[in-house]
């Protein structure tokens, strides 16, 4: 790929939306994309390279302010790692704190269903637990 890509066909070659690659670029993620002289965006194999980051970095769940630290980390490769090794740390720690609420409530949510006898509604489990917080164990394993 060379420059001169236009932006849908990077949009498809990527897996980004267009107004998304768009959006990458105005808040500083992409560089400034050379423009023809009808004024369209074009982009070289550096730009696709760079959108794919971005968006396996999106999809992993690291954040714009991560993305752009780890962005500038691999502009200047002689650097330490140290610090993309700091941020994926800390967003594993964030990842397996979500893991870990997601559980409690999966076992919340298994609970007042197995509670179910399939009766009616004034002795629902699911019901019952709803409307008194107190019975939900969820909360406390947060």
């Amino acid at each position: 790929m060379h420059h001169g890509v236009a932006i849908g066909r990077v949009s498809e070659m990527s897996g980004v939306k267009v107004p998304t690659i768009r959006y990458y670029e105005q808040i500083g993620l992409l560089p400034p994309a050379p423009r023809t002289e009808g004024g369209r965006r074009t982009y070289g194999s550096g730009d696709l390279e760079r959108i794919t980051f971005i968006r396996h970095s999106r999809e992993l769940g690291f954040e714009i302010d991560e993305i752009k630290t780890l962005l500038d980390l691999q502009d200047t490769p002689n650097r330490s790692c140290a610090e993309a090794d700091s941020i994926a740390r800390s967003h594993l720690a964030e990842v397996k704190k979500k893991i870990s609420s997601l559980t409690a409530l999966q076992n919340e949510l298994e609970r007042m269903v197995e509670g179910c006898a399939h009766g009616r509604v004034e002795t629902c489990r699911v019901i019952e637990s709803l409307a008194d917080h107190g019975q939900c164990r969820y909360h406390g394993e947060l």
